[in-house]
């Protein structure tokens, strides 16, 4: 049964393939089509590290917020990751919202997103958040689906200045 852990050594090699995979197909979310592999797999340690920096009791830059990723793993094989952010910013509030996910594309269409996004809710609870907001693009009915099968309920579709396709905005009540 997949779960979410914390980045670690152990799904290293499942993880790189996951991100060839998502480069490959030209399907990844934000910084994965643009990280370079050979210096991931060079120094992965320093990758971990650098995962954990939004992580409370750290620094933040300006304009950061507090946050934790997670992947979702079935034994030694990683399916997918999860950023869960521990409050909002302005542009939280418009654009991302409190979790984004992602599945690697070998591993779409099988009920992992919904998976994923249940648990990050789960995780999300725990944190003491009484309600979350997700964000997706209007065309990316996957995604749409995900987020109302875990009770996304609809704010609104709406076009922002610095995205070139509109989107959606959902709340989901943890209480």
């Amino acid at each position: 049964m997949p779960i979410l852990v914390l980045p670690s050594e152990r799904y290293k090699v499942s993880f790189l393939d996951a991100v060839r995979e998502a480069q490959a197909a030209g399907s990844g979310l934000g910084d994965t089509l643009s990280w370079d592999v050979a210096a991931l797999e060079a120094d992965f340690p320093a990758f971990l590290e650098s995962l954990r920096r939004f992580e409370p009791g750290r620094e933040l830059p300006p304009g950061y917020v507090h946050a934790e990723a997670r992947w979702l793993v079935d034994g030694e094989e990683y399916l997918g990751r999860v950023s869960i952010r521990h409050t909002l910013n302005d542009r939280l509030r418009q654009f991302g919202g409190h979790i984004g996910y992602e599945v690697r594309p070998s591993a779409r269409r099988r009920g992992y997103a919904t998976l994923a996004l249940r648990l990050a809710l789960e995780r999300a609870r725990e944190l003491g958040l009484s309600r979350v907001l997700l964000t997706c693009d209007v065309d990316n009915l996957g995604s749409r689906g995900v987020i109302e099968a875990n009770g996304g309920e609809l704010e609104g579709e709406f076009q922002l200045d610095f995205y070139e396709k509109p989107i959606r905005r959902y709340w989901v009540s943890l209480s």
